[in-house]
């Protein structure tokens, strides 16, 4: 028997009774929303800087604020516009700069880390405001673009919840994301 057409076929029921189980009234698929992104984001950001600062990286990150638009104007995309702050502590002094970024990019699935990642990113805007420099962060562009891409390479915007069982379920399945307005939307990966 092959088995390609089998797993298929477990997987849609799978899918059906997760969908049904879970109580959703009509057959839409799971969903995440931009809130739940933007929380997820900052824990994620939060959690590398305590790693960064643990291995004596003088370097701090934090988020004052991300705002995370799923699908605008019906396009497949995500714009995440984040504000925070990056720190130099160096001989007991802290060197804040207040920076602001708004970039452009795909949602990714990786089925393997079992987590949503942005790639393929554009910078829409950025500033910067610190002690020494005030402005537009167009001379440092690529740099910055570097910087955030490779964060967003290795730092989620969304992972699947082991502990909760229809995540887990998810995770098991051969899925996709989908990008929809105001909510990413997981559903069957073309085979």
């Amino acid at each position: 028997m092959n088995r390609t057409p089998w797993r298929t076929l477990c997987s849609s029921l799978l899918l059906v009774t997760l969908a049904l189980a879970s109580g959703c009234a009509s057959m839409s698929p799971y969903s995440i929303s931009e809130g739940e992104l933007e929380r997820h984001l900052k824990d994620v950001v939060s959690e590398y800087d305590r790693k960064q600062l643990n291995s004596g990286s003088p370097l701090s990150l934090s988020l004052d604020d991300a705002d995370i638009t799923l699908g605008p104007d019906g396009r497949d995309v995500a714009v995440i516009d984040v504000r925070g702050q990056v720190a130099l502590n160096a001989l007991l002094t802290k060197l804040p700069v207040d920076i602001a970024l708004k970039v452009e990019g795909a949602p990714v699935y990786d089925s393997a880390e079992k987590a949503i990642f942005i790639r393929r990113l554009q910078l829409l805007e950025s500033s910067i405001d610190s002690p020494l420099f005030k402005g537009d962060l167009k001379p440092v562009t690529d740099t910055v673009m570097r910087v955030v891409a490779q964060m967003l390479e290795t730092m989620p915007v969304y992972r699947l919840d082991e502990a909760n069982f229809a995540e887990r379920m998810f995770g098991m399945m051969p899925v996709d994301v989908r990008v929809a307005p105001g909510r990413l939307e997981f559903v069957m990966a073309d085979q």
